[in-house]
Protein backbone atom coordinates (compact mmCIF):
# COMPACT_ATOMS: atom_id res chain seq x y z
CA UNK A 1 0.00 0.00 0.00
CA UNK A 2 1.26 3.05 -0.93
CA UNK A 3 1.59 5.24 2.19
CA UNK A 4 2.47 9.11 0.29
CA UNK A 5 -1.75 9.59 0.22
CA UNK A 6 -1.92 9.01 3.90
CA UNK A 7 0.99 11.24 4.54
CA UNK A 8 -0.36 13.82 2.35
CA UNK A 9 -3.75 13.57 4.29
CA UNK A 10 -1.43 14.01 7.65
CA UNK A 11 0.08 17.18 6.48
CA UNK A 12 -3.10 18.50 5.08
CA UNK A 13 -4.84 17.75 8.84
CA UNK A 14 -1.52 19.34 10.47
CA UNK A 15 -2.11 22.61 7.79
CA UNK A 16 -5.42 22.98 8.86
CA UNK A 17 -4.69 23.24 12.57
CA UNK A 18 -2.39 25.94 11.81
CA UNK A 19 -4.69 27.66 9.65
CA UNK A 20 -7.45 27.23 12.19
CA UNK A 21 -5.20 28.83 14.90
CA UNK A 22 -4.49 31.65 12.57
CA UNK A 23 -8.32 32.20 11.89
CA UNK A 24 -8.84 32.88 15.86
CA UNK A 25 -6.10 34.97 15.97
CA UNK A 26 -8.57 37.18 13.42
CA UNK A 27 -11.23 36.17 15.66
CA UNK A 28 -9.66 37.56 18.76
CA UNK A 29 -8.73 40.50 17.50
CA UNK A 30 -12.26 41.32 16.65
CA UNK A 31 -13.20 40.81 20.30
CA UNK A 32 -10.07 42.93 21.67
CA UNK A 33 -10.97 45.91 19.81
CA UNK A 34 -14.91 45.29 20.08
CA UNK A 35 -14.10 45.14 24.03
CA UNK A 36 -12.72 48.17 23.59
CA UNK A 37 -15.29 50.48 21.76
CA UNK A 38 -17.59 48.83 24.80
CA UNK A 39 -15.45 49.97 26.79
CA UNK A 40 -14.41 53.78 25.73
CA UNK A 41 -17.70 54.47 23.71
CA UNK A 42 -20.13 52.95 26.81
CA UNK A 43 -21.37 50.90 23.82
CA UNK A 44 -23.73 48.22 24.92
CA UNK A 45 -24.31 46.26 21.49
CA UNK A 46 -20.22 46.12 20.87
CA UNK A 47 -20.38 44.64 24.56
CA UNK A 48 -23.55 42.16 23.94
CA UNK A 49 -21.67 41.13 20.79
CA UNK A 50 -18.26 40.22 22.31
CA UNK A 51 -19.69 38.31 24.76
CA UNK A 52 -21.95 36.58 22.56
CA UNK A 53 -18.87 35.22 20.45
CA UNK A 54 -16.72 34.13 22.98
CA UNK A 55 -19.11 31.16 23.02
CA UNK A 56 -17.78 30.94 19.32
CA UNK A 57 -14.52 30.73 20.36
CA UNK A 58 -14.66 28.36 23.31
CA UNK A 59 -15.96 26.10 20.49
CA UNK A 60 -13.22 26.44 17.95
CA UNK A 61 -10.75 25.60 21.19
CA UNK A 62 -12.61 22.13 21.63
CA UNK A 63 -12.68 21.07 17.96
CA UNK A 64 -9.03 22.61 17.25
CA UNK A 65 -7.86 20.74 20.31
CA UNK A 66 -9.78 17.44 20.03
CA UNK A 67 -8.10 17.46 15.71
CA UNK A 68 -4.83 17.67 17.70
CA UNK A 69 -5.06 15.15 20.36
CA UNK A 70 -6.24 12.67 17.21
CA UNK A 71 -3.42 13.56 15.35
CA UNK A 72 -1.59 12.42 17.71
CA UNK A 73 -2.85 9.48 18.61
CA UNK A 74 -3.09 8.27 14.66
CA UNK A 75 0.16 9.66 13.82
CA UNK A 76 3.30 9.47 15.89
CA UNK A 77 4.27 12.79 14.83
CA UNK A 78 7.88 13.18 15.46
CA UNK A 79 10.78 16.24 15.29
CA UNK A 80 9.20 19.59 13.88
CA UNK A 81 5.64 17.95 13.11
CA UNK A 82 5.46 17.08 17.28
CA UNK A 83 6.65 20.52 17.97
CA UNK A 84 3.80 21.98 15.80
CA UNK A 85 1.16 19.79 17.27
CA UNK A 86 2.41 20.55 21.21
CA UNK A 87 2.67 24.19 20.24
CA UNK A 88 -0.47 24.13 18.50
CA UNK A 89 -2.24 22.97 21.76
CA UNK A 90 -0.88 25.66 24.33
CA UNK A 91 -1.60 28.13 21.53
CA UNK A 92 -5.41 27.30 20.95
CA UNK A 93 -5.69 27.65 24.78
CA UNK A 94 -4.08 31.03 24.28
CA UNK A 95 -6.66 32.12 22.02
CA UNK A 96 -9.52 30.97 24.30
CA UNK A 97 -8.07 32.76 26.60
CA UNK A 98 -7.58 36.02 24.93
CA UNK A 99 -11.30 35.78 23.94
CA UNK A 100 -12.05 35.09 27.95
CA UNK A 101 -10.26 37.98 28.77
CA UNK A 102 -11.85 40.42 25.85
CA UNK A 103 -15.33 39.18 27.23
CA UNK A 104 -14.32 40.22 31.39
CA UNK A 105 -13.62 43.68 29.48
CA UNK A 106 -17.04 43.70 27.55
CA UNK A 107 -18.91 42.66 30.87
CA UNK A 108 -17.75 45.65 33.07
CA UNK A 109 -18.48 47.82 30.15
CA UNK A 110 -21.91 46.41 30.01
CA UNK A 111 -22.44 46.40 33.69
CA UNK A 112 -21.63 50.46 33.84
CA UNK A 113 -23.49 51.23 30.99
CA UNK A 114 -24.48 53.99 30.33
CA UNK A 115 -21.87 55.23 32.14
CA UNK A 116 -18.47 54.90 31.05
CA UNK A 117 -16.46 52.61 33.41
CA UNK A 118 -13.07 53.71 32.74
CA UNK A 119 -12.40 57.57 33.81
CA UNK A 120 -11.34 60.46 31.60
CA UNK A 121 -8.20 60.64 32.89
CA UNK A 122 -7.40 57.08 32.09
CA UNK A 123 -8.71 56.84 28.50
CA UNK A 124 -5.30 57.35 27.29
CA UNK A 125 -3.94 54.94 28.60
CA UNK A 126 -6.09 52.22 28.20
CA UNK A 127 -6.29 53.75 24.61
CA UNK A 128 -2.90 53.02 24.16
CA UNK A 129 -3.05 49.76 25.74
CA UNK A 130 -6.11 48.42 23.74
CA UNK A 131 -3.73 49.50 20.51
CA UNK A 132 -1.06 47.86 21.86
CA UNK A 133 -2.87 44.61 22.38
CA UNK A 134 -4.45 44.47 19.14
CA UNK A 135 -1.13 44.85 17.37
CA UNK A 136 0.41 42.02 19.30
CA UNK A 137 -2.52 39.57 18.43
CA UNK A 138 -1.66 40.59 14.67
CA UNK A 139 2.15 39.98 15.52
CA UNK A 140 1.06 36.33 17.02
CA UNK A 141 -1.23 35.47 14.08
CA UNK A 142 1.44 36.57 11.40
CA UNK A 143 4.51 34.96 13.15
CA UNK A 144 2.39 31.91 13.12
CA UNK A 145 1.45 31.71 9.64
CA UNK A 146 4.58 33.18 8.15
CA UNK A 147 7.01 31.60 10.67
CA UNK A 148 8.56 34.51 10.84
CA UNK A 149 11.08 34.59 14.22
CA UNK A 150 12.20 37.44 13.71
CA UNK A 151 8.55 39.66 14.13
CA UNK A 152 7.88 37.01 17.20
CA UNK A 153 11.12 38.34 18.78
CA UNK A 154 9.72 41.40 18.94
CA UNK A 155 6.83 41.29 21.00
CA UNK A 156 8.75 41.14 24.21
CA UNK A 157 9.30 44.36 23.56
CA UNK A 158 6.23 45.53 22.75
CA UNK A 159 5.10 43.76 26.32
CA UNK A 160 7.24 45.86 27.90
CA UNK A 161 5.32 49.16 27.08
CA UNK A 162 2.33 47.24 28.11
CA UNK A 163 3.88 46.57 31.50
CA UNK A 164 4.83 50.75 31.72
CA UNK A 165 1.55 51.44 31.18
CA UNK A 166 -0.27 49.29 33.70
CA UNK A 167 2.77 51.00 36.55
CA UNK A 168 1.51 54.04 35.10
CA UNK A 169 -2.90 52.79 35.91
CA UNK A 170 -1.78 52.11 39.60
CA UNK A 171 0.53 55.42 40.03
CA UNK A 172 -3.04 57.22 39.18
CA UNK A 173 -5.51 54.71 41.33
CA UNK A 174 -3.16 54.70 44.36
CA UNK A 175 -2.47 58.88 44.44
CA UNK A 176 -4.10 60.75 47.06
CA UNK A 177 -5.68 62.48 44.37
CA UNK A 178 -7.89 60.06 42.88
CA UNK A 179 -11.66 61.26 42.72
CA UNK A 180 -13.49 58.35 41.07
CA UNK A 181 -14.33 56.33 44.09
CA UNK A 182 -13.43 52.60 44.94
CA UNK A 183 -15.89 50.93 42.55
CA UNK A 184 -14.26 52.68 39.64
CA UNK A 185 -10.51 51.78 40.90
CA UNK A 186 -11.24 48.38 41.05
CA UNK A 187 -12.39 48.78 37.75
CA UNK A 188 -9.72 50.23 36.28
CA UNK A 189 -7.47 47.67 38.07
CA UNK A 190 -9.06 44.57 37.14
CA UNK A 191 -9.49 45.87 33.43
CA UNK A 192 -5.87 47.09 33.49
CA UNK A 193 -5.01 43.09 34.06
CA UNK A 194 -7.18 41.85 31.49
CA UNK A 195 -5.31 43.55 29.19
CA UNK A 196 -2.32 42.58 29.87
CA UNK A 197 -3.16 39.53 30.42
CA UNK A 198 -4.13 40.14 26.73
CA UNK A 199 -0.71 40.43 25.77
CA UNK A 200 1.10 37.95 27.77
CA UNK A 201 -0.80 35.50 26.21
CA UNK A 202 0.03 36.85 22.89
CA UNK A 203 3.89 36.94 24.05
CA UNK A 204 3.26 33.49 24.57
CA UNK A 205 2.03 32.27 21.23
CA UNK A 206 5.22 33.96 19.54
CA UNK A 207 7.17 31.93 21.79
CA UNK A 208 5.77 29.12 20.54
CA UNK A 209 6.08 30.00 16.84
CA UNK A 210 10.10 30.36 17.72
CA UNK A 211 9.84 26.77 19.38
CA UNK A 212 7.96 25.13 16.17
CA UNK A 213 10.73 26.94 14.13
CA UNK A 214 14.22 26.57 16.22
CA UNK A 215 13.10 23.78 18.63
CA UNK A 216 14.24 25.95 21.59
CA UNK A 217 11.92 28.46 24.00
CA UNK A 218 13.30 32.07 23.95
CA UNK A 219 14.96 33.31 27.20
CA UNK A 220 15.26 36.01 29.16
CA UNK A 221 13.59 38.18 31.86
CA UNK A 222 11.19 40.14 29.42
CA UNK A 223 9.95 36.47 28.15
CA UNK A 224 6.56 35.22 29.47
CA UNK A 225 7.03 31.80 30.72
CA UNK A 226 3.85 29.50 30.54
Amino acid sequence: MDPRPMRESYHEALGSVVNDLVAMTGRVQDAVKGATRALLEADLEAAEQVISDDNELDRLHDEVENRCFVILARQSPVAGELRTLVAALRMVGDLARMGDLAAHVAKIARMRYPKHAVPESLESNFGRMSVLADEMVEIAGRTLRERNVLDAEKMADHDEEMDALRTSQFQELLDDNWSHGVQSAVDCALLGRYYERIADHAVLMGSRVIYIVTGLHPEGDNWTIA
